[in-house]
């Protein structure tokens, strides 16, 4: 009788109810805590995304209706939709809101590029803009307009075929069966070095006209954007970014390391070329349509980083991250000061102390690059 009642007691113990009433088997504490950690997790990841998403739709609607002339959102509303407003239909339809809509999709390439690069690399520094991939763009760009007078679409075409080639040449220089974050970084951060050295080049021997047009591009402005930018970077972001977003498991398994990778079932080789290619071309077609808005690839990634904590995805949080940046950078140059900034000169003054700050930090611990 008395094992009987023991038996009982024992079942009694490792049961509970469950959120209908009725008996389930308990679960070990450990495994509770687990839950609810990632649970927590999930929350705070979905509350940060929507946060963030909140912030980048303020400030492109602040972007349709801040200017010399402000416009009601009543009035924006009616230009976006189609309908004729005097007046706004001409300043927000072809100015504003191309504008507007560019640093919106350049904002989201470069963040989900760059922390894609830096995931998979496991390396802060391993950011397009930092390890040359942009250099190479520019560089391109620089000669299509100052050595072959070419303008538009075609000086965009020859920045994305050079961006992709830059990429392929550091990957290939890097490459020692495998692909060391650190190694990558140096040699790219020295393709960077050459790559500016001959845009410093072309722009010492180029006549002023070729000059003026040259430097707008290259320091990252959004001044003049037309649908005709836009389009092929939000095809980029359309096709591309998919791409990213489904291989997001397999680049948190690369986090681990390659060996701990494979042991997990990702193809490592296959997924870092692709990951590489996707990244890549978002950059080289963001670049081309906004110039190299400088440091956004590199903050976006530790930002979201900050905000979402540990054990989350960060390709959106990224995105939306550098979404916010190239807004709000675009408007404060535009209305901030007392004469007119480019995005890449707002951008650049917030990402090169946080560089400095980075590079003194690993040195203190003793690290490498």
């Amino acid at each position: 009788m008395s094992a009987v009642t023991e038996r009982a007691r024992t079942t009694a113990s490792s049961t509970r109810p469950d959120d209908a009433g009725r008996t389930v088997t308990g679960r070990p504490r450990a495994a509770d805590a687990l839950a609810r950690a990632r649970r927590r997790r999930t929350r705070r990841g979905l509350t940060v995304a929507l946060v963030l998403l909140g912030v980048v739709v303020a400030l492109w609607c602040a972007s349709l209706m801040v200017g010399r002339t402000f416009y009601p959102p009543a009035d924006v509303w009616a230009v976006v939709t189609g309908e004729q407003v005097e007046g706004a239909s001409f300043t927000v339809g072809r100015l504003r809101l191309p504008r507007a809509t560019l640093a919106f999709v350049a904002g989201l390439c470069l963040g989900l590029g760059g922390v894609t690069f830096q995931t998979m690399l496991r390396n802060p520094l391993a950011s397009p803009d930092i390890i040359g991939i942009s250099a190479g763009a520019s560089a391109a760009a620089a000669f299509a307009i100052i050595v072959l007078d070419l303008d538009g679409g075609q000086v965009s075409a020859v920045a994305v075929i050079a961006g992709l080639g830059v990429a392929v040449l550091i990957y290939a220089l890097s490459y020692r069966g495998g692909v060391a974050g650190t190694r990558l970084v140096l040699i790219g951060i020295g393709i960077a070095a050459m790559l500016d050295s001959v845009t410093s080049y072309l722009l010492d021997g180029a006549a002023q006209w070729d000059l003026q047009e040259a430097m707008r591009w290259l320091v990252g402005s959004l001044n003049g954007t037309t649908w005709g930018a836009v389009v092929p970077a939000a095809i980029a972001l359309a096709v591309l970014g998919p791409v990213l977003l489904s291989r997001g498991r397999d680049l948190s398994a690369m986090q681990l390391g390659d060996d701990a990778a494979r042991a997990l079932g990702v193809r490592v080789e296959r997924t870092r070329l692709t990951l590489v290619v996707a990244a890549v071309g978002l950059i080289a077609f963001a670049t081309a349509a906004a110039g190299p808005i400088a440091f956004v690839a590199f903050l976006s990634g530790p930002i979201a980083a900050r905000v979402v904590g540990p054990g989350r995805s960060l390709l959106v949080p990224a995105a939306l991250v550098g979404a916010v940046l190239v807004l709000a950078a675009d408007l404060a140059g535009q209305y901030a000061f007392g004469t007119r900034f480019p995005a890449g000169v707002i951008t650049g003054v917030l990402g090169a102390p946080y560089l400095v700050y980075l590079i003194a930090r690993t040195d203190r611990a003793g690290g490498s690059l």
